[in-house]
């Protein structure tokens, strides 16, 4: 059967020449509805730094109702930092987000806490290790995403910029996750002190060599307010914030905020803090948090794991120097993989020569 007669069989109430395959992005989006989405958000951050209220602050929602704060005594007798994962149905407009917060509760609250890192990279290597065994499976279609897709990592306003154990962390999650740094209750600050804690902080950031989430370039075809917009949240980097669950009445108007004796710091008002400037950045940039999350910190993972060794999975170890035994074991291995090499070639050359004189004898004798 021809176009033309296909298009008689099947004529299109649209313009001539209408094929239809302009609505399959409708097709990928009910599909995608009907499914629903899923989001991990790793918070980081000492006790205090207000990462509960901010996190119910973004998402309108309780994540923690039956959390008890623990005394100082309770804290100093807690050794070990322990891992919180909280998860909740959301619900807008039909679309459902299941959302994952996993919270750092002890971070930094040790008098020694050279070891706070171990227990976070031990939980992003175990999700990615799960996702990878859930994908080499049988049951690959219900697959459940619960890879951290993005860190905040809140920051004193306290301080002079980074604490060294600021800076430790976040160089040994940089490779595997999203950082997005964000300076914790902000209010306490004037607007030229958040100001010169940011270029305090990217510099720090610069100098360590972490990598922290960039914001993906505008397309040229883009929105020109997208464009302003995007701008704006990449300038606004790190995000100076103040969370508030309670509402305040200013000027007849019911608004979330803090009431101080001098006035109301209004969560919501870009003049007074960073909030909805990250809110709209988890929000408009979700999907690609969980591409890059995907494409580059989870394929980092894959590839290290298949080319290691099989066997059960051990979470890797802190980077540290190699001493002098490790280094004298590593180039006694590299020699023996060499020497293997160089028999495998010269057996490998021993074989073509004797193949060789079999042809040539087989020649010379059907030449007699």
């Amino acid at each position: 059967m021809s176009v033309s007669e296909l298009k008689a069989a099947f004529p299109s109430h649209d313009t001539p020449g209408y094929v239809g395959f302009a609505n399959l992005p409708n097709q990928v989006h009910r599909k995608s509805v009907k499914k629903g989405f899923e989001f991990t958000l790793m918070v980081v951050g000492e006790s205090g730094l207000g990462k509960s209220t901010l996190i119910n602050s973004l998402f309108l929602t309780d994540l923690y109702p039956d959390r008890l704060v623990p005394s100082a005594a309770e804290k100093i007798a807690k050794k070990t930092m322990q891992l919180d994962a909280s998860t909740v149905e959301i619900e807008e407009r039909g679309v459902k987000l299941r959302l994952t917060v996993v919270d750092t509760p002890g971070f930094g609250d040790a008098i020694d806490n050279g070891g706070s890192f171990l227990e976070i990279n031990r939980y992003i290597d175990e999700q990615y290790e799960r996702y990878l065994r859930d994908e080499s499976g049988l049951n690959r279609k219900n697959i459940i995403d619960n890879r951290v897709h993005c860190c905040f990592f809140f920051i004193s306003p306290y301080g002079h910029g980074l604490r060294p154990l600021d800076i430790e962390v976040m160089k040994q999650l940089s490779d595997k996750v999203n950082i997005v740094p964000v300076i914790a209750k902000s209010d306490c600050l004037s607007r030229d002190e958040v100001n010169r804690l940011k270029g305090i902080i990217l510099k720090e950031i610069k100098e360590n060599g972490i990598k922290i989430y960039s914001l993906p370039d505008c397309d040229s075809d883009e929105d020109e307010d997208f464009k302003q917009q995007v701008d704006d949240l990449r300038q606004s980097m790190p995000f100076a914030v103040v969370g508030a669950n309670a509402m305040v009445e200013v000027g007849g108007k019911k608004i979330r905020g803090r009431q101080y004796p001098w006035g109301v710091v209004e969560v919501e008002n870009p003049k007074h803090c960073d909030f909805v400037k990250l809110r709209t950045m988890l929000i408009t940039h979700m999907q690609d948090l969980q591409e890059v999350t995907h494409d580059v910190h989870y394929e980092n993972y894959r590839s290290h794991r298949l080319a290691s060794k099989p066997g059960g999975f051990v979470p890797p170890t802190p980077v540290r120097k190699n001493t002098a035994d490790e280094k004298d074991k590593q180039l006694q291995e590299k020699e023996l993989e060499l020497k293997r090499m160089q028999e495998m070639v010269a057996a490998m050359q021993q074989q073509i020569k004797q193949q060789s004189q079999t042809s040539l004898a087989s020649l010379a004798t059907s030449d007699h």
